[in-house]
């Protein structure tokens, strides 16, 4: 038996459909690796808006010490090819979701999806940056944490199944409408390298509401309410209701702080 063990952290708000789906999945799929793992599933149960990263974080330090390595894992993308290994990443952070099989996103720098990563390196870049309410660029700022630190991400080798069958992702945007606005300054103040908040500081900046023991078709899950602080000098945008709209002139200046991804064009057809 291996003396690794995984705690798949799963941020999430207003998804029970897919939890229903994904737990019992994974327990079995895991299962057939012999991975020992625990379920966390971290419930935003506030009023602001959803901050994934801020989510992985309360989940790090929430979850089990006796696991020796996470996955930062979407509750919409099922893995379905079983040589997406989750076993304890050797070489360092292994991107499962990457963007060779990624059934969306496909720029070389992406990191989002799942992710397995020791607890030792995840605390060595101080986790994810809490200032990412609302959809989207949490993961290309942890992509940057990780390349000045120096720690090079492994992704999957010899997978044949490609974008069409490595993964089957649940989420449909046409249901559930991604949270896209911008207020405030808020395109250009998250555009580089957050210095200042991270793993350290999440540990006294929120409130676990409930813990509860659910098991789902046999599989056992640890789910957690959270209560998320803002600091609304920092990131007034952790609410844009009634806020201005984002209209500053966007800064494109470039440097090795610049967290917003250089896209190939796409050659039009």
């Amino acid at each position: 038996l291996s003396v690794h063990k995984l705690c798949i952290i799963v941020p999430f708000r207003d998804r029970f459909e897919e939890l229903l789906e994904f737990a019992p999945y994974m327990k079995t799929f895991l299962h057939n690796q012999a991975v020992q793992n625990e379920v966390w599933v971290v419930n935003q149960a506030d009023k602001f808006r959803f901050n994934r990263a801020y989510l992985i974080n309360v989940g790090f330090h929430e979850s089990s010490p006796s696991c020796d390595y996470i996955a930062m894992h979407d509750v919409d993308l099922l893995p379905q090819n079983p040589d997406l290994l989750y076993k304890y990443p050797e070489k360092g952070p292994l991107h499962i979701s990457s963007s060779e099989l990624h059934p969306k996103y496909d720029y070389p720098t992406f990191l989002g999806g799942i992710l397995l990563i020791s607890r030792q390196h995840y605390a060595q870049v101080d986790g994810m940056s809490n200032k990412y309410w609302g959809w989207g660029q949490e993961d290309d700022e942890f992509y940057v944490r990780m390349r000045q630190a120096g720690i090079s991400i492994d992704r999957p080798a010899g997978i044949r199944t490609g974008r069409e069958g490595s993964f089957r992702h649940t989420h449909s945007s046409k249901e559930r409408k991604r949270d896209n606005a911008k207020c405030y300054n808020q395109r250009n103040l998250t555009r580089r390298r957050d210095r200042q908040t991270g793993l350290a500081k999440t540990a006294f900046a929120y409130k676990v509401i409930s813990k509860r023991q659910l098991v789902v078709d046999g599989a056992p899950v640890t789910f957690l309410d959270i209560h998320l602080e803002c600091d609304r000098k920092m990131t007034p945008w952790c609410n844009c209701t009634g806020a201005p709209p984002d209209k500053n002139t966007p800064d494109r200046t470039r440097d090795d702080d610049v967290i917003v991804p250089l896209l190939p064009k796409k050659k039009k057809t």
